[in-house]
């Protein structure tokens, strides 16, 4: 979500996400411009909600107490938040392992099951797949990189949802669909909402010093699935070697 409110209320007003049995989240929830608001109305769902931390969570933790984050914004927003909201973030787990109709066990994580930080792309070989996910189940749901696809790597699922707040390459606010009684077993979806009046309404109320060029760069001149792989393809090469 990256703390974009809009963007997660229209996928929580989606049918399918109403009358989902869990909503799972994959890391990366309230780094943006309304932290507070986002994290009060995902607890406002109580059990419904089971939350898995990555390095954004880690950010906003360390930027609640003082410490120095990269991101400017992680600064801001972990800064906004309150003891509670810090404390939930901090015990947040960084992978979990739940039973899915239709698929079985199915593997939550931020970026890989070993590191939250860790970039493997759509088009990695399938010798990193293997690497970044070994003794993981069948089925892996990642996110990390804002990019959705759905893929298979020996045998195993690899499912990317993109993301909801702050999608590369394209509109809209992305999120999967998974273990439905009606459909495939495992869905990409997006979800359009005004992402103008978004824009707007965020910079009326955020006291972030760089809202205005925030904004731009993430809802009204969202950056190309190009760009982002310019930036992510480097980092996924292990270090010590390059990738064939």
């Amino acid at each position: 979500m990256h703390g974009v409110l809009p963007a997660l209320t229209a996928v929580l007003a989606e049918p399918d996400v109403l009358a989902a049995e869990l909503i799972v989240l994959t890391g990366d929830i309230a780094a943006g411009p309304q932290p507070v608001r986002t994290l009060d109305l995902l607890l406002s769902l109580g059990d419904r909600v089971f939350w898995v931390g990555g390095n954004c969570e880690r950010e906003l933790v360390a930027a609640a107490r003082g410490e120095p984050v990269a991101e400017p914004i992680s600064a801001w927003a972990g800064t906004a938040l309150r003891s509670d909201h810090v404390e939930l973030l901090d015990r947040l787990p960084k992978s979990v392992t739940l039973d899915v109709r239709g698929l079985g066990e199915v593997l939550f994580c931020h970026a890989t099951p070993r590191d939250d930080e860790e970039f493997v792309l759509v088009d990695s070989p399938l010798e990193r797949w293997a690497e970044v996910l070994d003794g993981a189940p069948d089925t892996v749901v990642c996110g990390h990189t804002h990019m959705p696809f759905l893929r298979l790597a020996d045998r195993r699922t690899i499912v990317n949802p993109g993301s909801v707040g702050m999608p590369y390459g394209t509109t809209g606010a992305h999120w999967a669909l998974l273990g439905g009684a009606d459909g495939p077993a495992i869905q990409l979806r997006r979800t359009l909402f005004d992402r103008a009046s978004a824009a707007d309404a965020i910079e009326a109320e955020c006291d972030y010093p760089d809202i205005a060029e925030w904004t731009r760069y993430i809802l009204r001149e969202p950056v190309s699935d190009a760009e982002a792989l310019a930036v992510f393809s480097p980092r996924s090469r292990p270090a010590g070697g390059a990738l064939g």
